[in-house]
């Protein structure tokens, strides 16, 4: 089996488990819907309803059938693209969610180009001189920025560059009917809390792929065979981290999309939280249950990627696994 055969057998087998844990992922997401408090059909109805309006609504609603019989039919549509219709306003779910899901993956997506620059200088960098004084610099920045809450930098972010330097706004509002886009300054604060607790975490992962890779066999063998330390960090240390490194970042761009609430309560930014926590609030358990799977498929996907990069950058993991 040449590689490349090898390296799509993996990447099937790898797709199928992902898409089997989509689907187990996507039950306990439609099981935990089920059970928060509060009724949608009343929630729609409104305060002055009476328990046969309520009654009469669940039937229209759907929601007096069986939970299995609902979530098949709910998950055999999703599969197909088709999310349903909110069970408040009855619009449909795509179009709640395309417009702040648009904005989330505009703000995840920023954050993971930053995250990744910034965590491949400051990992390198740090795991290139272990236990060194640049080490122990960037290394206790960046444990420092991990163990600091996302609101809490929010916060900080906001207090320096809005109410001390006047440079920012503190909430990233915009003129309606006008893209993000358009408002560029508007990204600044929520791209700047989310990278830097998401940079400093791969910068720690980095760093230990990167200290790993140097005491491998034959990165110590092209060491002492005399190579320059320019070759030798190019030609075996880095591509030995590589895989890792890898893994890392796939897996981040994944948790991103569904990582951002906080950041985008904190500066009212137009994304998927504040859809997120009104269905909770209505418990609308169709806008809920659609932005919970896309946020799964997000984390799956994500994972998914980090495995085939792995093994796209090292053989070794081809033969691992």
């Amino acid at each position: 089996m040449t590689p490349a055969v090898r390296l799509a057998a993996l990447a099937v087998r790898r797709l199928g488990g992902a898409l089997a844990t989509l689907l187990v992922g996507s039950f306990v997401l439609f099981a935990a819907a089920e059970v928060l408090p509060g009724d949608a059909a009343a929630a729609a109805l409104g305060g002055g309803a009476t328990p046969a309006d309520v009654a009469r609504m669940h039937a229209e609603l759907g929601l007096d059938r069986p939970v299995l019989v609902r979530y098949g039919d709910w998950i055999g549509a999703a599969f197909s693209g088709d999310l349903g219709h909110s069970l408040v306003d009855r619009r449909p779910v795509a179009e709640i969610i395309s417009g702040p899901l648009a904005d989330t993956l505009l703000l995840a997506g920023v954050c993971a180009l930053l995250t990744v620059v910034l965590a491949l200088a400051v990992g390198i960098a740090a795991g290139l001189r272990p236990g060194g004084l640049l080490d122990r610099l960037l290394s206790g920045g960046a444990v420092t920025l991990v163990s600091v809450p996302q609101f809490v930098t929010a916060g900080i972010l906001t207090l320096v560059f809005s109410s001390w330097l006047g440079v920012l706004p503190a909430v990233s509002l915009v003129p309606f009917g006008e893209p993000l886009l358009a408002h560029p300054e508007a990204l600044v604060l929520p791209v700047a809390a989310l990278t830097l607790f998401s940079a400093s975490w791969a910068s720690r992962m980095v760093r230990a792929a990167v200290v790993d890779a140097a005491a491998a066999p034959h990165v110590e063998a092209a060491r002492l065979a005399g190579l320059s330390p320019a070759r030798v960090v190019l030609r075996h240390l880095l591509p030995t981290a590589a895989g890792p490194c890898a893994q890392v970042f796939g897996w981040l761009a994944g948790t991103l999309v569904g990582g951002t609430a906080v950041v985008e309560k904190v500066f009212n930014y137009p994304g998927l939280s504040r859809e997120l926590v009104a269905a909770v609030q209505h418990h609308d358990a169709a806008v809920l249950e659609g932005i919970g799977l896309l946020m799964a498929a997000a984390v799956v996907g994500g994972l998914l990627l980090a495995d085939l990069l792995a093994m796209a950058v090292d053989p070794r993991m081809r033969t691992a696994t």
